[in-house]
């Protein structure tokens, strides 16, 4: 009989290794415990060898780096900006930040990514956009040369939210990399942590000087506080920094731990109706930051959902991930639902939604002899996202697949 966890297992938590306390411990016996100091010089120069990027600025949180990209973008209130639907809201709040307007293009089945037959049937829809946001979901890498071409043929800025994605490659090309501007992040559960704080990611000298300024509360070169546009307080802190550069030299030893993860539940599901997050096996490898699994359609029990609750009817051999993550967390491991796409939250329920078959709120385009064409809904009601905590030891992972087998009983 499997027995309830004594320590909990979790999604993902921060794995610490000890370099990080000395620097942090650098900083407060320098007296650097500001938004200047030796560990932000540091760990902007280590991502930059490390992504392959020239300038990195080091920010308060990938959200920040998200709205600083939007403002170099150039979107202005009433701009409209095509963004992943099935993301995280960091990735679209930002363009609300400058007045814009997100019209959110629907997901693909490859890579659970932006569907550029999407993305090109938003430009016939909408040809004054110039500025698309382009989120790598789970760490997974997307369809990036297409989206690239599209974006090319209409001259259109691309903003890259790799915040889940640091360390994957797409055709050998560190993600980070593919737009103009770039975004990543270390907040608590990514692939490597400071507890908070992200990057702004660019080739371009100039916007990377307009972020520091921007991020230090844009003042002027002048003797005094001189000010002369609008600032944020978005630099990272000295002390945050420390923990990041204590945590790179480890991206690759996490990733791997994540790759082990992600390949023993592909092996332990093997025989169940599900399948993982998918990837380009070609072209791409994920980081692996967080391992999912959709349950097969004639595989789900019945299921309604609100906006705030759930009822499902178990039935033998099937379940749902409602019933899966209840069971997880009676044996006190952690797993998610997949992230709501942008189009269906309370927030944006007004705004525009393209599909590959055009306007995604027409119900006549909604559907094909009767099946939905909204990927990012059908993979959000039939997804999870799996305990995927690097210190989850074999044992433990065998234990939630035989939890997760039972649920099918």
């Amino acid at each position: 009989m499997v027995k309830r966890f004594e320590n909990k297992i979790w999604l993902s938590s921060p794995t610490m290794h000890g370099d990080e306390l000395r620097y942090v411990t650098d900083a407060y016996e320098s007296n650097w415990m500001s938004t200047v100091g030796e560990n932000i010089n540091e760990v902007e120069h280590l991502i930059c060898k490390k992504v392959g990027c020239q300038y990195a600025v080091a920010l308060s949180a990938g959200t920040a780096s998200l709205h600083l990209a939007v403002k170099l973008a150039g979107v202005k209130s009433g701009d409209k900006v095509f963004c992943s639907d099935m993301t995280f809201a960091a990735t679209v709040n930002p363009i609300i930040y400058e007045g814009g307007i997100p019209v959110f293009i629907d997901t693909e089945y490859d890579t659970w990514n932006m569907d550029p037959v999407a993305l090109e049937k938003a430009f016939e829809l909408y040809p004054e956009v110039k500025v698309v946001v382009v989120a790598h979901l789970y760490g997974t890498p997307g369809k990036i040369d297409e989206i690239r071409a599209i974006c090319k043929k209409h001259n259109a800025i691309i903003i890259e939210d790799a915040a889940e994605s640091l360390g994957a490659t797409y055709k050998g090309i560190q993600t980070g990399t593919f737009g103009d501007y770039n975004c990543i992040s270390f907040n608590g559960n990514k692939i490597i942590t400071g507890s908070s704080g992200g990057m702004l990611l660019t080739d371009d000298e100039e916007a990377a000087n307009k972020v520091r300024k921007w991020s230090t509360q844009a003042r002027e070169n002048a003797p005094w506080y001189q000010h002369e546009e609008v600032g944020y307080n978005y630099r990272m802190s000295n002390v945050i920094a420390g923990v990041v550069r204590g945590q790179i030299p480890y991206l690759e030893e996490h990733i791997a731990k994540k790759r082990a993860i992600y390949e023993k539940y592909r092996e332990g599901f093997k025989d169940l109706p599900v399948k993982m997050n998918p990837y380009d096996e070609i072209n791409s490898e994920p980081n692996y930051w967080l391992s999912c699994m959709i349950i097969d359609e004639e595989a789900m029990c019945k299921t309604v959902r609100g906006e705030n609750d759930v009822l499902y009817i178990s039935e033998p051999g099937k379940t749902c991930p409602t019933e899966i993550l209840e069971t997880l967390a009676k044996y006190n491991a952690e797993g998610r639902p997949i992230w709501k796409p942008m189009h269906m939250q309370p927030l944006y329920r007004n705004n525009p939604f393209v599909t590959k078959n055009g306007d995604g709120r027409a119900r006549t385009n909604a559907y094909i002899e009767g099946k939905s064409v909204d990927v990012g809904m059908d993979i959000f009601n039939r997804g999870l996202c799996l305990p995927s905590d690097n210190k989850m030891s074999e044992e433990e992972q065998d234990i939630i697949i035989e939890i997760i087998k039972g649920c099918f009983k």
